[in-house]
């Protein structure tokens, strides 16, 4: 059976011919190519039978061009740099140049923390970025899969095998209160907290979480009096009331986390929660079809910048 595919085309030959015409030395070519002399003369020998012409003859002590060789100098060299910029990595992306939009999945809290930080940093270094926020209301592993978006920030509680998943910083929950609110005075205790009003926060409707656990533990339960969606109605309503809200606020020692501005902006008072309570840890996920994007690069490292504390580094 015939087959009517061309050639095989070795690129490896187009690298040594650009060698040999430029040095006109087997052994200079060699040194050039980090080969052996005898490759090299095994190489020629193959492209003399390829292009059934000499390329290279001996005059006295040095090697000279025959005229089919100076005709291929030129379009083998370039042919050779179309290679190189073909095969070379890719080269790093000038921000100020991308012309994008992102999608980003974020809970309504994380957007509102990363909306002004990355507004900035786009408006400084990318002008022709435009950031779209979508609530969570994708399944983020297929919704990064099939690019309905572009990075998922939040708690990533997903772990599809091809999913990239990086871990940005990690918060504690503080009671956000309004000021002069009743459990401003005195210490908080277990049975304190457990006894005031609670807004729970959840897109399924739970009335339970981590601290109706850790309150369990010490024989107390909480009144859950509404439960909400939105972390930042949560807020505003603890703002206006004497019910308590949850908030995630940085470690000790740690420098302030934009995630806190809004409860800071909406004057609540953040009060140590007198039982233990699992972390936060914020992260962000993407598909690993992006990884050495270099609009995709900026995104996540202006992510970073945005949530991480100053001076943290950025790989």
């Amino acid at each position: 059976m015939s087959s009517s595919a061309g050639p095989v085309i070795d690129a490896n030959l187009a690298v040594a011919l650009d060698a040999l015409l430029t040095e006109q030395s087997v052994t200079r070519a060699a040194a050039r190519l980090h080969t052996s002399p005898a490759a090299m003369s095994r190489t020629l020998a193959r492209l003399r039978r390829i292009l059934q012409d000499p390329l290279l003859v001996r005059a006295g002590q040095a090697m000279v061009p025959t005229p089919r060789a100076r005709a291929l100098r030129e379009e083998t060299a370039a042919v050779v740099r179309r290679l190189e910029v073909l095969l070379a990595p890719g080269a790093g992306v000038d921000p100020a140049l991308l012309r994008s939009t992102f999608t980003l999945q974020a809970a309504d809290l994380v957007g509102a923390a990363l909306a002004p930080g990355m507004a900035g940093l786009s408006r400084q270094e990318a002008p022709g970025i435009s950031l779209r926020f979508r609530s969570e209301e994708l399944e983020a592993g297929s919704a990064l899969r099939d690019g309905r978006i572009d990075l998922e920030v939040g708690a990533i509680d997903h772990m599809d095998p091809e999913t990239r998943i990086e871990e940005l910083v990690t918060l504690r929950m503080a009671a956000a209160v309004r000021p002069g609110h009743p459990l401003t005075e005195g210490a908080l205790t277990p049975d304190r907290l457990a006894a005031a009003d609670h807004v729970a926060v959840s897109r399924r409707g739970r009335f339970t979480g981590p601290l109706d656990a850790a309150l369990a533990e010490r024989n107390l339960r909480r009144r859950v009096a509404v439960v909400l969606p939105s972390h930042l109605a949560a807020m505003n309503l603890a703002a206006s009331s004497d019910i308590v809200c949850l908030v995630p606020t940085a470690l000790p020692g740690d420098a302030p986390s934009p995630v806190t501005d809004t409860a800071t902006t909406l004057g609540l008072r953040l009060l140590d929660i007198p039982v233990p309570l699992p972390p936060l840890t914020i992260g962000m996920a993407w598909h690993p079809r992006h990884a050495a994007d270099g609009g995709h690069h900026w995104l996540r490292n202006a992510v970073r910048r945005t949530l991480r504390a100053p001076g943290a580094t950025t790989p």
